[in-house]
């Protein structure tokens, strides 16, 4: 856990599954060819490097830490990490010229890094992941353009609602700040053992049919015309 406070999250394999196809729409079989795999196997987006690589035919290169990728001998195409440990890269001339495209998350994505980023001719997408264990780890994405002048937290994933709500769970108009909830087919079973817990988080959803339940992020967000999420903090 991010936190330092380790909790364990119990997801369901069809969310796994949910979130493969999404990847598997989403990831080129160009990217696919050669993706770096540095994450931990109890961090959650673990998940999405090792399964929606190999479940679709591609190539793992495992390097003990993601700060060795112009060290590992092999041409990475696709990578995954936080925003600090691209930042690093960038600053140490760490991101060899064999890398097209950077999916960035775990942390909020400065659009300096993303537009220095950009500043490698070699580089051709930088996006924006966004999403909490709770939800399979992907709850929305965004393409950072080359040029933008801000980085969004995009649209949902496959299956994936986000509301903005106020503190009455009701829907706030378009570019009025509220609090994010995310329902879905991404949602976990809740907190193992921790049913006190699960219950404050995961509550009923006015939105879906009987039973549907959403997950309160506890962040804040707007909504913008063109359906795109901006968060807050």
């Amino acid at each position: 856990g991010s936190t330092g406070r380790p909790k364990g999250v119990m997801i369901r394999h069809s969310s796994v599954v949910v979130l493969l196809h999404w990847l598997r729409e989403n990831v080129t079989d160009e990217e696919r060819a050669s993706v770096l795999f540095s994450t931990s196997i109890n961090f959650d987006v673990s998940v999405a490097e090792v399964f929606g690589t190999l479940c679709w035919g591609g190539k793992l290169v495992l390097v003990e830490n993601a700060l060795e990728l112009a060290t590992d001998g092999e041409d990475v195409v696709h990578v995954s990490m936080v925003p600090s440990a691209a930042a690093e890269l960038l600053r140490s001339g760490g991101i060899p010229a064999s890398v097209k495209t950077l999916n960035l998350g775990g942390e909020a994505l400065p659009n300096a890094l993303a537009q220095g980023l950009y500043g490698l001719e070699t580089v051709e997408k930088v996006g924006n992941l966004y999403g909490p264990t709770e939800d399979t780890t992907y709850s929305t994405y965004y393409v950072v353009p080359r040029g933008a002048e801000q980085v969004l937290v995009g649209t949902p994933v496959a299956n994936t609602q986000a509301y903005v709500l106020d503190d009455h769970l009701q829907p706030v108009p378009i570019g009025v700040v509220g609090e994010l909830y995310l329902a879905g087919d991404g949602l976990s079973r809740g907190y193992a053992n921790r049913s006190a817990m699960t219950a404050e988080r995961f509550v009923p959803c006015p939105f879906g049919a009987p039973g549907a339940r959403m997950y309160r992020v506890m962040d804040r967000v707007r909504l913008r015309a063109d359906g795109e999420l901006v968060e807050l903090g």
